[in-house]
């Protein structure tokens, strides 16, 4: 996989891989015309355990968890556009001196399409790496794939909202 930057984008990667799981964590709304702001509506009980469980692990950085809940196929689109896939997702678990700092979530939404599902949202973040403070604002997407009847995550999406 393509790594511009060398160590400072790894670490960028960290953050953001830890954030996806967060948007994961707020109340949803469902894409339908019907708009819903009461939770997981309209998302299977499987589904809502896994999202859960996705983000309880990626906050752990429990390796062993997301390992489980990630596809064998899974990309992770970052928001300088470079690629990763499973095996790199989960090494940039072990970088050290990382923390998240404080996040907030806004237009948080979901849809579900059978075994396919997009969980999305605009990510206003800040988290300390090594001592330094770095503030981001990204859209995120998530899409869920059920197979073998178990949830996982497939494709994440990070767009970078430009500062104004």
């Amino acid at each position: 996989m393509p790594n511009r930057g060398g160590y400072a984008i790894g670490l960028l990667r960290l953050v953001l891989l830890a954030l996806a799981a967060t948007v994961l964590a707020v109340p949803t709304a469902t894409f339908a015309s019907q708009a819903s702001h009461n939770g997981a509506a309209g998302m299977p009980p499987e589904l809502a355990e896994a999202v859960s469980a996705y983000r309880q692990a990626t906050m752990r950085s429990d390796i062993a968890a997301l390992s489980d809940l990630v596809a064998g196929d899974y990309i992770l689109v970052n928001s300088d556009s470079s690629l990763q896939a499973k095996q790199s997702y989960l090494d940039d678990f072990r970088l050290p001196g990382f923390r998240i700092d404080r996040y907030v979530v806004e237009e948080s939404a979901q849809a579900v399409w059978g075994d396919t599902a997009l969980v999305r949202g605009l990510l206003h973040l800040a988290w300390t790496q090594d001592g330094a403070q770095h503030r981001r604002v990204l859209r995120i997407a998530h899409v869920w794939t059920r197979r073998e009847g178990r949830w996982q995550i497939a494709y994440t999406q990070l767009t970078r909202v430009p500062e104004p």
